[in-house]
């Protein structure tokens, strides 16, 4: 079994490319939505009270995810000690999800910061999302309700997407003039063929 990740800035559309992957019966695993049941583990609520303090919980310790954002978003040594706590545990959970998957010829790992957090060394092949610079804040502004600032202020903490083109193995380029369905099925047949 292959073990494809796929990435991409805010607002290229990786969610919407790996809707397609599922429609062709890919299995796809969601780092970003898996990491928030971690949250809930007492070692993990124990160990981020200790860094950001107790506010980031409420009385229930259910994580307060805003809170938490606007405390490591401006502090780049805060998040990479949250991603240190947070990372090897979807890691672990990911590699245990794609044991049980033995009979699928690949599947995908979906993630934004799959070479922030080193993870691609994992992986057969990653693919990259692209889109037009002016296209994503349009996506994100309509989609999330951010105002041109808090977009800018979330694109700037990302690698910029010529250096990922540089790290990837496929890209999908998803500029909403060629048709990415087509790109997506070529890309599809070719692992199915290996």
């Amino acid at each position: 079994m292959l073990r494809i990740a796929i990435t991409g800035n805010i607002g290229t559309g990786k969610s919407t490319v790996c809707k397609v992957f599922e429609s062709l019966g890919i299995n796809v695993y969601y780092a970003d939505t898996e990491a928030r049941k971690f949250y809930r583990n007492k070692d993990v609520i124990m160990a981020v009270k200790q860094l950001f303090g107790a506010e980031v919980f409420n009385k229930d310790d259910i994580l307060n995810a805003s809170a938490l954002a606007s405390l490591v978003f401006g502090n780049p040594d805060k998040l990479q000690q949250l991603n240190a706590i947070i990372h090897p545990l979807v890691l672990d959970d990911f590699l245990q999800w794609a044991d049980q998957q033995p009979e699928a010829k690949y599947i995908l790992y979906e993630s934004a910061l799959l070479f922030e957090s080193g993870f691609y060394k994992h992986f057969d092949k990653n693919i990259l999302v692209t889109a037009p610079a002016s296209l994503a804040k349009s996506r994100v502004i309509s989609r999330d309700g951010l105002s041109e600032e808090e977009f800018d202020a979330r694109k700037s903490r990302q690698i910029p997407q010529n250096e990922l083109i540089i790290k990837a193995d496929i890209i999908l380029e998803n500029d909403e003039k060629v048709p990415l369905i087509p790109r997506i099925l070529e890309v599809h047949q070719g692992f199915n063929s290996l």
